[in-house]
C-alpha cells in the first residue's frame, strides 16, 4: 500500500509539473524552441527521479502538448509543414535518449549507493565477528548478528560438525532442516523450503556448515561475502575450541603426573615407618613394653596414614575416569558437618571447632558421602596450616600480671623476633640473652620512635601546617 500510494504521488506530481509548465509557457507566448527545451528538461527530471515508464509516458504528453500548443497550425494536431515535422521528430528523439540516458545514470547511481551500504554492512558484521568477547558463543550468535545487521526477517545457520541448527526463530522446520543438512556445495544461493534463500558455507574444498535466510533480498555478491565471513567465524571457533581442549588435555596429563610423583612419596612415608616398626619388632626381642606399644602405635598411625592415602587414589582414580556415582539422600548441614569433624579427629585434636548452623537447619538433598570427603579434606588442610596450630606453651600457670611485670619465653627459631613483625603498629620486644645467673640486652625493644623513623610526610602534604 505505501508503494502504491508513493507511485501514484509521483504520478500526479509529474502530471500537475507538466500542466502547469504548460499553462506557464502558453501564458507568456513561449516560442516552439524555448517549449521544447522546457519540456525536454522534464522529461530528463522524470527518468531521473522516477524512472523510465514515468519518463516515456511524460515524453509522450509533452510531445503532444508541444504540437498542440507550440507547433503550427495550433490547438490541433496536425503540423503545417516539414519544418514542423522535423521539430516534432526531433523533439521526441532527444525527449527518448535523454530519457533513456538518464535513467542509466540513476540505476548506476542507486546500484553504487546499495554496494556501499552492502559494503558497510560487510564491514560491520565483520567487526563484530572479530570482536566478539566469547569466540565459543559467537557461532550460536552469528543468526542474530546476520540478520541484526542485513535486516532480514529470519537467519538458520547449520553446523555440519556438530549436526546441529541455530535459529533465529527458535525451532527449525524439519523440511527446511532436512534441506540444509544435504545441501551440495555450488557457486550461488538456491532457493530452500518455506521462503529462504540459502548456501552452502564452503572454506576450501570443505563444507562446513549451511546458511539460509529470508526474505531472499540478498544480492549473489553479498551472499557470497557472508558465506565465506560466516565459514571463517565457525573455522576460527572450532580451532579455538580445539585449541582449548589441547591445553586442557596437557594440563590434566601435568597434574597427573605431579599427582601421582606426590602420592608416590606420600605412599613411601607411611611405607617405611611400617617397615621399620615391624622390624624393630621382628629382630629386637628385649624391647620393653612401653617401646612395644609405641611400635604398635606407629604400625597402627601408619596403616591408618596408607589407608587413607590408598582411598584418595582411589577417588582420583574414579573422578579421572568419570564413574563417580552420586546418591542422592536428605541430610542436614550439622550432622553432615559432624562427622566430617569425627572422621578428622586425629587431625584437628588441637583445635577447637564450633559448628553455627544457620537455623531452621533444614535437610538438603545430596551424596553424604561425597560431601562428607570434601569437608573433611577442608578440615584437614585448615587444621594442618592454621595459625592456631601454632602451641608454643599450653597450660601454662601464671601470676596475677599487673602494669610494668615482664613476660620472657624462649626464643623458638622461626617464631618470636626471627619472624616478628610490626602489625597494627606493635613494637618488637626486647631479646635478652640468659646464662650463668646473667641477662644482656642483645636487641633492645622497639619504641614509638623506631617505628616512625622512616615515615616521610611529603611537602605537598604540609600546606595546613
Amino acid at each position: 500500500m505505501r508503494f502504491l500510494n508513493q507511485r501514484t504521488f509521483r504520478w500526479l506530481a509529474t502530471a500537475l509539473s507538466v500542466a502547469a509548465t504548460t499553462l506557464l509557457l502558453s501564458h507568456f507566448g513561449a516560442r516552439s524552441t524555448t517549449a521544447g527545451m522546457v519540456y525536454l528538461v522534464l522529461v530528463v527530471w522524470a527518468a531521473t527521479q522516477v524512472g523510465l515508464a514515468l519518463s516515456l509516458a511524460t515524453a509522450i504528453v509533452c510531445a503532444i502538448l508541444f504540437d498542440f500548443f507550440f507547433l503550427p497550425p495550433f490547438h490541433t494536431f496536425f503540423l503545417a509543414g516539414a519544418q514542423e515535422y522535423v521539430a516534432m521528430l526531433a523533439f521526441v528523439a532527444s525527449s527518448l535518449v535523454a530519457g533513456r540516458v538518464a535513467e542509466h545514470a540513476r540505476r548506476q547511481t542507486r546500484q553504487a549507493e546499495q554496494r556501499r551500504a552492502d559494503l558497510e554492512r560487510l564491514y560491520n558484521l565483520s567487526q563484530e565477528m572479530m570482536l566478539h568477547e566469547d569466540a565459543m558463543g559467537l557461532v550460536a550468535e552469528l543468526p542474530k548478528l546476520i540478520r541484526r545487521v542485513f535486516e532480514l526477517e529470519e537467519v538458520v545457520l547449520f553446523v555440519t560438525d556438530q549436526d546441529e541448527f541455530y535459529d533465529t526463530a527458535g525451532e527449525v522446520a524439519p523440511t527446511l532442516g532436512e534441506s540444509l543438512r544435504t545441501m551440495l556445495p555450488g557457486p550461488s544461493a538456491i532457493e530452500a523450503p518455506h521462503g529462504f534463500s540459502a548456501m552452502a558455507l564452503m572454506l576450501g574444498l570443505n563444507q562446513v556448515g549451511a546458511l539460509a535466510w529470508k526474505p531472499a533480498n540478498l544480492s549473489h555478491e553479498v551472499a557470497t561475502a557472508v558465506s565465506a565471513q560466516t565459514a571463517i567465524a565457525m573455522t576460527r571457533a572450532t580451532a579455538i575450541q580445539t585449541s582449548m581442549r589441547l591445553e586442557a588435555t596437557r594440563e590434566s596429563e601435568r597434574l597427573r603426573t605431579a599427582l601421582i610423583d606426590s602420592l608416590t612419596h606420600e605412599l613411601r612415608t607411611p611405607l617405611t615407618s611400617i617397615r621399620a616398626a615391624a622390624t624393630t619388632l621382628k629382630d629386637d626381642a628385649n624391647l620393653d613394653d612401653e617401646t612395644r606399644r609405641d611400635m604398635a602405635s606407629i604400625l597402627d598411625e601408619e596403616s591408618a596414614r596408607l589407608d587413607a592415602l590408598i582411598g584418595s587414589a582411589i577417588e582420583m582414580a574414579e573422578i579421572d575416569a568419570k564413574v563417580v556415582q552420586v546418591r542422592l539422600l536428605p541430610q542436614t548441614t550439622r550432622i553432615t558437618m559432624e562427622r566430617a569433624i569425627e572422621d578428622s579427629q586425629k587431625s584437628l585434636a588441637h583445635l577447637q571447632i564450633t559448628i553455627d548452623a544457620e537455623e531452621p537447619d533444614l535437610p538438603v538433598w545430596f551424596d553424604p558421602h561425597l560431601i562428607r570427603r570434601v569437608f573433611r579434606h577442608l578440615l584437614e588442610n585448615a587444621g594442618r596450616y592454621c595459625e592456631s596450630g601454632d602451641i608454643l606453651f599450653k597450660d601454662v600457670t601464671l601470676p596475677s600480671p599487673v602494669a610494668g611485670d615482664l613476660l620472657a619465653v624462649y626464643a623458638t627459631g622461626a617464631y618470636n623476633y626471627a619472624m616478628a613483625s610490626n602489625y597494627n603498629r606493635v613494637g618488637r620486644p626486647a631479646v635478652v640473652l640468659v646464662g650463668d645467673g646473667e641477662a644482656t640486652v642483645v636487641v633492645e625493644r622497639e619504641s614509638l620512635d623506631d617505628l616512625i623513623r622512616l615515615d616521610v610526610l611529603p611537602d605537598r602534604l604540609r600546606g595546613g601546617a
